[in-house]
């Protein structure tokens, strides 16, 4: 079992900067890939940016140049850096982890709002 804890959202002006964090534990988090996810009111759950055990990471072409996802030496944290943001960043944002030999082993933390105003 995997569990997942964000923190770091909040709100902030166009243009401005967070951080998003999520502390993972469970066993094998190390080889989980790790992402972000966001769900803004009325659209359906979009793919962010994902970073594998190895340390590959992709991004959504919408936040390309503007996010950094990366991961903590013992793998446990990941975080988000989101910078230059834009009022259709506004979602809330979830953590999620990905054993990448089953795809039934799948999880969520419970989401963090950012919100950007104009």
């Amino acid at each position: 079992q995997v569990q997942l804890v964000e923190s770091g959202g909040g709100l902030v002006q166009s243009g401005g900067s967070l951080r998003l964090s999520c502390e993972a534990s469970g066993s094998l988090i190390r080889v989980y890939t790790m992402g972000w996810y966001r769900q803004a009111p009325g659209k359906s759950r979009e793919r962010v940016a994902t970073v594998t055990g190895g340390g590959a990471t992709t991004y959504a072409d919408s936040v390309k140049g503007r996010f950094s996802i990366s991961r903590d030496s013992a793998k446990t944290t990941v975080y988000l850096q989101m910078n230059s943001l834009k009022p259709e960043d506004t979602a809330v944002y979830y953590c999620n982890a990905q054993f990448p030999f089953s795809t039934n082993q799948n999880y969520w933390g419970q989401g963090t709002q950012v919100t950007v105003s104009s």
